[in-house]
């Protein structure tokens, strides 16, 4: 018998009999049961492994099981494994003094939380407090989390069966040069076209009850859209002018995903709040939080924040975050990210584009990357539609099958496949990968109709 025909595992069995798992039809699963993992691979029970080009959830930012971070872990759970919120603890203490740091301007207070989905919710509600007001503005392409607030905020189709959500939120278009929604010819026009649509829409929904503009600073999941030239400057300058506060969401962009400590460094932008997460310690312990500007921290001197939560700067996850900084500084990561963004993959996949019609375009920074697939180039027909489900998503479906059957581990939504491996992921191994998808785009391209 070989290991494709064992019967199924204890893990397995337990795993469909009482896991009940998200977005999922618990139904139509049969999800693979991990053992192990190192650097950027990981393997199953059977052992098969996989090259790691999802990062999992573009969170296992410096891989898996780095010995220096499972280490510090290790010794912080020797010391001790918790302590409530109001007291102050020297991880606590030392992983809110490296993110300010690392973070722009005066951007000097962290308020943990458990992850990215959390962040969102208080970062929302620090600015209505700040401001008094209470709309929220986000674009439809963007996911910001998925409890009760975030969801209302995120813009893309997982909004859907959780309304009507919290009130008070207002979508609009951010840019997306490739299928323009302001009918741009180049990026200079999408940044000044786009930023008259967000002032057109603060004008109607009226500046005075609007307190806050929340971005992805690069949007991820939803197509890992690069904001063109000026967009990000032109938000911050009209939050400053109506008095709005910019939430920067960097959940997914940050920690060194886009080449720098936080996205907006690209643009030389400083927010008013970022939210952060999963990235800080390549989702090792739950943790996340805000980076708070101090105008807005300072409303809090003598009045109280009326929010917290049980596990806020929770001491393993605030070890495991500050040992993730340090193996960054001392191994050069985030400059390792820089260079396989400008030499490697994007080089790379440039070569893709020009061998394979079903690659309509290339976007991406650092080590955040995506391909978005066609059916056809002159029109730009997304190779499957926007949100496909069943036999529509197909043709995605079938690419991603492919990768895996190769020993590829892909991340694709809707007509994208998603180039996203750990960032210290060596050159060899990154440009196995892209041969990987060098050899499945033909599928995509037998479905090409232009």
């Amino acid at each position: 018998m070989t290991a494709l025909d064992a019967p199924p595992s204890s893990a397995y069995l337990n795993d469909r009999s009482h896991v009940f798992h998200s977005w999922s039809s618990q139904g139509a699963l049969t999800p693979l049961v991990v053992t192990g993992g190192e650097g950027s691979w990981f393997w199953d029970e059977n052992g098969n492994r996989y090259l790691d080009f999802s990062s999992q959830l573009v969170n296992v930012n410096i891989g898996h099981q780095h010995p220096k971070l499972v280490a510090a872990i290790q010794e912080q759970a020797g010391k001790l494994c918790t302590i409530a919120p109001f007291h102050a603890n020297e991880q606590r203490s030392e992983a809110a003094r490296l993110i300010a740091e690392l973070a722009p301007g005066d951007l000097n207070m962290v308020f943990f939380t458990n992850g990215g989905a959390e962040a969102t919710d208080n970062a929302i509600r620090m600015a209505r407090i700040y401001t008094g007001r209470q709309k929220v503005m986000a674009t439809y392409r963007s996911y910001h989390g998925a409890t009760g607030g975030s969801i209302a905020v995120t813009g893309d189709p997982r909004r859907w069966p959780s309304e009507a959500g919290v009130s008070g939120v207002v979508h609009f278009y951010g840019p997306y040069a490739y299928r323009s929604s302001f009918y741009s010819e180049t990026e200079e026009q999408e940044s000044e076209r786009a930023l008259a649509h967000l002032r057109e829409t603060i004008m109607v929904e009226g500046p005075q009850t609007i307190a806050c503009i929340i971005l992805e600073s690069v949007v991820g999941t939803n197509g890992i859209l690069i904001p063109p030239p000026g967009y990000l400057q032109g938000v911050r300058d009209i939050c400053d002018e109506f008095g709005i506060v910019y939430i920067a969401d960097e959940v997914m962009a940050g920690f060194g995903r886009c080449g720098e400590w936080f996205a907006v460094d690209h643009w030389d932008v400083t927010p008013d709040l970022i939210t952060w997460a999963k990235g800080s310690n390549s989702g090792y312990v739950p943790i996340g939080g805000v980076v708070i500007s101090q105008k807005i921290a300072d409303t809090f001197k003598d009045k109280q924040y009326p929010g917290g939560l049980t596990y806020s700067g929770h001491v393993l996850g605030c070890a495991s975050v500050v040992a993730s900084i340090n193996i960054f500084k001392e191994e050069g990561i985030i400059e390792h990210a820089r260079m396989l963004g400008t030499d490697i993959i994007g080089p790379a996949l440039a070569k893709l584009a020009a061998k394979h019609p079903s690659v309509g375009e290339v976007r991406g920074l650092g080590v955040f990357w995506a391909l978005d697939l066609v059916s056809n180039a002159e029109t730009r027909k997304p190779l499957v539609p926007y949100n496909a489900a069943g036999a529509a998503a197909a043709p995605m479906n079938e690419l991603a099958a492919a990768c895996k059957a190769r020993g590829l581990w892909p991340f694709t939504h809707f007509n994208r496949m998603h180039i996203v491996p750990p960032i210290n992921t060596p050159v060899d191994e990154v440009l196995q990968g892209i041969a990987i998808i060098d050899e499945v785009l033909d599928l995509a391209d037998a479905r090409y109709e232009g």
